[in-house]
């Protein structure tokens, strides 16, 4: 069953050169206990599509889709409080910078608990039971002692972790993860990416995992979205996308993967023209910049 729905989903931003197209005609569902990647280079609109989903662009943006459903609910037809009784309860979303993303000014306890004291109107005591539960259960060493630690006195692994245990509070029915590894060394990367998927086989959520690591991808994924320049260009389940990409600008996300490579230079991803149908021949990745 889906849990998510959207179709045509376009997104603009005024600039002073003009209308900016971020996302241009974007469809995608996610089913009940699916995990779905949505991978692409830096700037192709894979985190703004998401935050058009969770109501959390400014203003100034101009969201528009033929269609955006939650569990049934037309997130189109929500106002802004009607949508936050469900964002961060229902749906929930980790950020790509943990240490930006807590607030400094706070304990880590108080943050969690807040989120409790919002959606699920706990007193005191069960807030500060739940949060020691959950920093437990994200790995966070002697959490009760943790609850009282500033965001700064954290390390950016344990940051993230926080931030998952935030996330997950409520037990979401859809978590999205925007680069939930970003600036962590490679062994926090691998430690972050098993919690995530362990919560997600414990709890039954489904994950959308925003990602321009095609490792990441292979590893976590059961179906993905392809995006280049805002739009959707491939979609696949994750065996057939990388046994037999449809679309050139998946075979050059591909072929710039070290164990992919040959030679001493790895190949660039080219500026390419959005294809409706793949060609019979791939064509090489052109030298140039990202």
């Amino acid at each position: 069953m889906a849990l998510l729905e959207i179709e045509n989903l376009v997104v603009e931003f005024d600039t002073a050169q003009g209308p900016f197209r971020a996302v241009d005609g974007v469809s995608l569902k996610v089913d009940e206990r699916e995990v779905l990647a949505i991978v692409g280079e830096s700037g192709s609109g894979k985190s703004v599509s998401m935050l058009a989903v969770m109501g959390l662009l400014p203003w100034t943006a101009k969201v528009r889709a033929d269609r955006m459903s939650f569990a049934g609910t037309d997130l189109l037809k929500l106002d802004a409080a009607e949508r936050r009784k469900i964002i961060g309860k229902d749906m929930a979303m980790i950020f790509q910078e943990p240490m930006a993303s807590l607030n400094p000014s706070f304990t880590v306890g108080f943050q969690i608990e807040e989120v409790l004291r919002l959606h699920m109107h706990m007193d005191r005591h069960q807030r500060r039971e739940r949060a020691i539960e959950l920093l437990r259960l994200v790995g966070i060493p002697d959490p009760a002692e943790r609850l009282n630690s500033y965001p700064h006195q954290m390390s950016g692994g344990q940051c993230q972790r926080v931030m998952i245990a935030m996330a997950i509070a409520c037990n979401p029915k859809l978590l999205i993860a925007d680069e939930p590894t970003t600036a962590l060394d490679v062994t926090i990367q691998k430690q972050i990416l098993d919690l995530l998927v362990s919560l997600q086989e414990k709890y039954g959520m489904a994950l959308i995992m925003i990602t321009h690591n095609m490792g990441v991808v292979a590893e976590t994924a059961d179906r993905v979205i392809v995006q280049y320049k805002g739009r959707k260009m491939e979609e696949a389940d994750v065996l057939t996308l990388f046994e037999n990409p449809k679309s050139n600008y998946t075979r050059a996300l591909l072929s710039a993967l070290p164990d992919n490579a040959t030679g001493d230079r790895l190949p660039t991803v080219s500026d390419l023209i959005f294809e409706q149908a793949a060609p019979a021949v791939v064509t090489p990745p052109m030298e140039g910049p990202l």
